[in-house]
C-alpha cells in the first residue's frame, strides 16, 4: 500500500512514476475524498468541543438551582451530529483505503518505462551449450528415460501437471537438498509454513484483491475474506510472519526460507515451446525472504540476488540476470531483477527466479513495523523475497544442458551426494 501523505505530498512525481508501469493513477480524486476526510474529523472535534463545553455548565446550573433541560437537548443535538460526522468521516476512510489498496506499488526511480521490451540484461554467465549430437528437447528425453510421467500426471489432475518417477523424482529432491543446504549454510532461518491461508495474507502480501482470481480457494462463503485458499507462493506466507507486530530493530535483517509446492491458477501456454513443465499449476520452490532496515534494503536486495544466481551457477548452468523495467515488475514490487535460465530447445531464456523489493509496499499492508531507535518511534520495514530457487524450469534446463548422445544425462556433481553418488541418469 502505498503512504497516502506522499500521494498528496508528491502527486505529480506519484502518478508519472506509476505511470512507468502502465498505470494511470486517478490520484485526485484520492485526495479530494481525504480532503473531505479530514473536514469532517475536523467538525466532528468542534461539535466534541462544544458538547463538552455545555457539558461543563452542568454542575454550576444544579447547584444554583437552575434547570438543565435545554443543556441536555443541546447535548444530545451534538451528540447526533458527532455520531453522523464520525459515520461521514469513517466512510470516507474506507473508500480512500480501497482506492490507495488497488493501486501498484511506486517503481524504483532508476528503472525504465515499459513492458519486456525495456528490460536489460545485466550480467550473463557461462557459454551456451553446443551439441555435436542431434539435441533432444526435456518433453522427449524425460519421457524416454522414463523420470518424468506427464501422461499419469494429466490421468489424475487434468492438464498442467505431472508426476515425477524413480530417478526424475530423486533428481528433484536433491535440487530442493541442495538449495536448502545453500539457505541454512547462509544463515537463513527454515521454515515450513501451512500450504492454505486466510484472505489476509494474500491481502497483505499485495495480491489481493486485485489478483485473488489467480488463486486457488477452498471455501465457498461468497465472502472471499471468510475464505482460505492454496499459497501461489511460500512469500505469501512468510511476509505476512509478523503482521501487525512491531520487531526489535536489533533483530534486522530477519532472513527466511521456505520449501513448499505452490498452487497457481494461471492459464500458462499452449504453445508448443511451453509444454511440459515449463509451465503448471503445481510446483516446487524454494523462497527466500528479508524483512530489512530501509537504509539496508538495496544491500539485502543485492545479497538475494547474488544469492539465487550462485545456484544457478553452482548447477553449472548457462543464465542471464534481467533488470526488469518498471511495467514488468509485478504490482507489489518496487524493482525486480530475473534470473533466466537457458533451455537449448526453445532457443529463449527462462525465469527460474525473480528476486523483488517490495519497499515499504507490503509492510502497510500488514502493519509491519521495526522500532527506529534514533527517533524511538516504530516504523514500516522493507520486505523483499526471491526464488531459492524454483525446479520446474531448472529441471527441464539442466535435462537438456546436461544430456548426452546416448540419450542419457549427467548429474551435476554439485547434486550427487544428495543422489547417493549417482553420476548419470540412463
Amino acid at each position: 500500500m502505498l503512504d497516502l501523505r506522499r500521494i498528496i505530498e508528491e502527486k505529480d512525481k506519484v502518478k508519472e512514476l506509476l505511470a512507468r508501469k502502465g498505470y494511470d493513477a486517478d490520484l485526485d480524486t484520492i485526495i479530494e475524498l481525504d480532503k473531505k476526510r479530514r473536514i469532517a474529523i475536523g467538525e466532528v472535534e468542534q461539535f466534541k468541543a462544544e458538547k463538552n463545553k455545555v457539558s461543563a455548565q452542568i454542575p454550576a446550573l444544579k447547584k444554583a438551582g437552575q434547570p438543565v433541560d435545554e443543556i441536555f437537548a443541546q447535548m444530545r443535538v451534538l451528540g447526533d451530529k458527532i455520531a453522523e460526522g464520525d459515520k461521514i468521516a469513517k466512510e470516507l476512510e474506507e473508500k480512500v483505503f480501497d482506492l490507495v489498496c488497488r493501486m501498484p506499488n511506486i517503481p524504483d526511480e532508476d528503472l525504465l518505462a515499459g513492458e519486456k521490451e525495456n528490460n536489460q540484461v545485466i550480467k550473463v554467465v557461462g557459454e551456451k551449450p553446443q551439441f555435436d549430437f542431434e539435441m533432444q528437447n526435456h518433453v522427449d528425453l524425460c519421457t524416454k528415460l522414463g523420470i518424468i510421467d506427464y501422461a499419469r500426471g494429466t490421468k489424475l489432475s487434468g492438464g498442467g501437471y505431472w508426476l515425477y518417477r524413480g530417478d526424475g523424482a530423486k533428481l528433484e529432491w536433491a535440487m530442493l537438498n541442495f538449495f536448502i543446504s545453500e539457505h541454512l549454510k547462509d544463515g537463513y532461518e527454515f521454515i515450513l509454513p501451512p500450504h492454505q491461508l486466510g484472505y489476509n495474507c494474500g491481502f497483505g502480501a499485495g495480491q489481493f484483491p486485485k489478483f485473488s482470481d489467480e488463486v486457488y480457494w477452498l471455501d465457498c462463503d461468497e465472502d472471499r475474506k471468510k475464505n482460505r485458499f492454496m499459497l501461489p507462493t511460500a512469500e505469501t506466507a512468510l511476509v505476512n510472519l509478523y503482521a501487525g507486530e512491531i520487531i526489535d530493530e536489533a533483530k534486522l535483517p530477519m532472513k527466511f526460507f521456505a520449501y513448499t509446492p505452490c498452487y497457481r491458477k494461471e492459464a500458462g501456454s499452449y504453445r508448443a515451446e511451453e509444454r511440459g513443465m515449463i509451465r503448471g499449476h503445481q510446483f516446487n520452490k524454494v523462497e527466500m525472504v528479508q524483512y530489512a532496515h530501509p537504509d539496508h534494503s538495496q544491500n539485502a536486495f543485492e545479497e538475494l540476488v547474488d544469492k539465487a544466481a550462485s545456484l544457478i551457477e553452482k548447477l553449472g548452468l548457462h543464465f542471464r540476470v534481467s533488470k526488469l523495467a518498471a511495467g514488468d515488475c509485478s504490482a507489489s514490487m518496487a524493482r525486480t531483477y530475473d534470473i533466466e535460465v537457458w533451455i537449448p530447445s526453445m532457443g529463449i531464456y527462462k525465469e527460474v527466479s525473480s528476486v523483488s523489493n517490495a519497499n515499504d509496499y507490503q509492510a502497510r499492508r500488514n502493519n509491519t513495523k521495526f522500532r527506529d531507535s534514533k527517533t524511538g518511534k516504530p516504523a514500516f520495514l522493507h520486505t523483499l523475497n526471491g526464488s531459492g530457487l524454483a525446479t520446474s524450469r531448472v529441471f527441464p534446463a539442466l535435462v537438456e544442458q546436461y544430456q548426452n548422445a546416448d540419450g542419457s544425462i549427467t548429474v551435476p556433481e554439485i547434486l550427487r551426494p544428495f543422489m547417493g553418488g549417482q553420476e548419470v541418469i540412463k
